[in-house]
């Protein structure tokens, strides 16, 4: 016969199995966090840098280098051929409109300009006699087509004279004859005299051209010898400081040869080159970006040149603010020329994590997990990248290099 089983001990029993059970469910979740947490890789916080996912603007940008110049530098070059007699400043002083700042030897020029007064002086002088000349060759052939023609005159009474004679019958035919032949040989050579008259006024006119073209060249000549002359003195034009000087005393020098330089140091501009790989993305007018340290000026391309040499092409940068205390003669910068423009997007600091590519895979990290993400990139400069899917306001991302977990698709953050 059965025995019914109390009902407190049926009560006990069922706790137990539920007990066991639980304790059983706590073992398995343990075994398995345990499990996930050996197969999940794990950084601690400070391993990592990460940034919030923000929306503002955000400009695309080319690097280039730069360096920074005076906006305004004056050269000075020699004037003259010669040699550097004295040296009146120093480089880096501060010099005013009209300061000398070297004395030249111009002793063999101002020979060429005693020489070259001396010939224009020589061809005056020939103008004059070439112009006496004309007056009295003019007035010889003036003379004798006077007297020419007093010598026709006579002729043609000698030719009356015969045909009157004739109707008088005490002539003859042949003396008529020979006297208008006579009288035509006379005109012919008052004709031919007449010839010769305009044609010496015309060439001694040339002459006399040319004589005067050539004195006006060497006066010319005189006149710029005579600049040289003053320009010998290297003296400034403008107020600023000097950049370069040449010292050599006694150095044969040639014209045109730089012997200073002053600058306006208190305005700048940049000259930039870029690699011509990105020669179609350059433009007058695109805005720029210096960055020099922690400092960030403005400005726009003003001048592109057209020559590439060495696979660069130079260009200059107007800046902002020219006057900027963190400017520098001859600093070199780091130039970020804006090539589009971006507003209200979702954007995020830029740093190691972000390789390039249009399309990439990143860490959002949230409650101590980084969670690998695809997300598409857009814009993007030194600061930050524009991330046109896949990220939202907000979203937190590791921003360091995580190309060693390009296959996890989870990473413990531990404090």
């Amino acid at each position: 016969m059965d025995t019914e089983i109390p009902i407190r001990l049926q009560h006990r029993k069922r706790n137990g199995r539920i007990l066991l059970g639980l304790l059983a469910l706590l073992l398995l979740g343990g075994a398995a966090w345990t499990t996930w947490s050996f197969l999940t890789p794990s950084l601690h916080r400070s391993e990592i840098t990460t940034a919030v996912a923000q929306v503002g603007d955000i400009e695309n940008t080319i690097s280039a280098s730069g360096e920074i110049l005076p906006e305004f530098e004056e050269t000075i070059t020699s004037s003259i051929d010669g040699s550097i007699q004295k040296v009146l400043a120093n480089e880096g002083a501060r010099v005013r409109p009209g300061e000398s700042l070297l004395t030249l030897d111009k002793s063999k020029t101002q020979t060429d300009w005693e020489k070259m007064k001396f010939q224009l002086a020589s061809k005056r002088g020939d103008i004059d006699k070439l112009k006496l000349d004309l007056s009295e060759s003019y007035s010889d052939i003036q003379s004798n087509n006077a007297i020419k023609q007093l010598h026709i005159g006579n002729l043609q009474d000698a030719v009356e004279s015969a045909k009157r004679l004739f109707e008088a019958g005490g002539g003859t035919r042949e003396s008529i004859e020979d006297a208008e032949l006579n009288l035509k040989v006379a005109q012919e050579e008052k004709k031919q005299l007449e010839n010769q008259i305009t044609n010496k006024q015309q060439t001694m006119k040339l002459d006399i051209q040319e004589a005067e073209l050539a004195a006006d060249v060497l006066e010319s000549d005189l006149r710029a010898f005579e600049r040289k002359l003053r320009l010998a003195e290297a003296t400034a034009t403008r107020a600023g400081v000097i950049t370069y000087l040449d010292k050599n005393i006694g150095e044969s020098i040639h014209e045109g040869q730089t012997l200073a330089r002053i600058a306006d140091l208190s305005s700048f501009k940049v000259s930039g080159t870029l690699s011509d790989n990105y020669l179609d993305q350059l433009r007058g007018g695109m805005g720029a970006i210096i960055r020099i340290n922690d400092t960030l000026l403005r400005g726009r391309v003003v001048n592109v040149h057209p020559e590439v040499s060495g696979g660069l092409v130079t260009f200059d940068i107007r800046l902002d603010q020219p006057s900027n205390g963190q400017l520098r003669s001859n600093l070199k910068v780091d130039v970020f020329l804006v090539t589009a423009i971006h507003n209200q997007v979702v954007r995020i600091a830029n740093g190691p994590a972000f390789k390039g590519s249009k399309t990439q895979d990143i860490f959002v990290l949230r409650d101590g997990v980084a969670r690998r993400r695809a997300v598409d990139i857009g814009l993007t400069n030194f600061d930050f990248v524009e991330v046109t899917r896949g990220l939202s306001h907000g979203d937190t991302v590791i921003t360091s290099d995580m190309s060693d977990y390009k296959t996890t698709p989870k990473i413990m953050i531990k404090p």
